[in-house]
């Protein structure tokens, strides 16, 4: 991805799963803007911004953070919002075994308090250890969690699986986790 089209993803990122009001862009309850809109609000910063680039933003995003409708007429955030949406989960059945990547600041309060969603509507979880390490690494060196997710689902814990293959569910007590 080329820097102009990370510093959209970002631009893209905070709008869709944070401050929309900071734009003055309106989001439904499912998280969608309208694509045209926001396209006019990102004029000033963006020169020249137009579809296309926003659909290769979407299409080239690692993470796979966005979400165009069929028609490429609507945009959202699939997952991390702290605003309150609804992104249309389906509950899943979880892995024996999931992963969260963190630094070692936080290990005392999670040993305490478990994980906890705090301003985001979800936990955050991933299927491999390698997805977890690059989450992680964003704050430090990454420690990562074992997460007993079956076990959590069996004992009446809902899981939901994000259309980019992100784990999430509300809380995770400490101990189903593996330190």
């Amino acid at each position: 991805m080329n820097q102009n089209n990370k510093h959209i993803s970002k631009f893209l990122s905070y709008v869709l799963r944070h401050k929309p009001e900071e734009i003055d862009l309106t989001l439904d309850q499912n998280g969608w803007a309208d694509l045209n809109e926001l396209l006019a609000k990102m004029a000033g910063e963006f020169k020249g911004i137009n579809i296309e680039t926003i659909v290769e933003v979407v299409e080239s995003n690692d993470k796979q953070r966005f979400a165009l409708n069929e028609d490429q007429t609507k945009i959202r955030a699939n997952q991390g919002h702290s605003i309150e949406v609804d992104v249309e989960l389906e509950q899943a059945v979880p892995p024996s075994v999931l992963y969260h990547g963190t630094v070692a600041k936080f290990i005392a309060s999670i040993k305490q308090d478990g994980l906890q969603k705090r301003n985001r509507q979800h936990v955050h979880l991933s299927a491999t250890v390698d997805t977890a390490i690059i989450v992680g690494t964003r704050r430090g060196e990454a420690i990562i969690l074992e997460i007993a997710a079956y076990q959590m689902h069996t004992d009446g814990f809902q899981f939901f699986l994000s259309k980019n293959g992100v784990w999430l569910t509300d809380q995770i007590p400490s101990k189903y986790i593996n330190y």
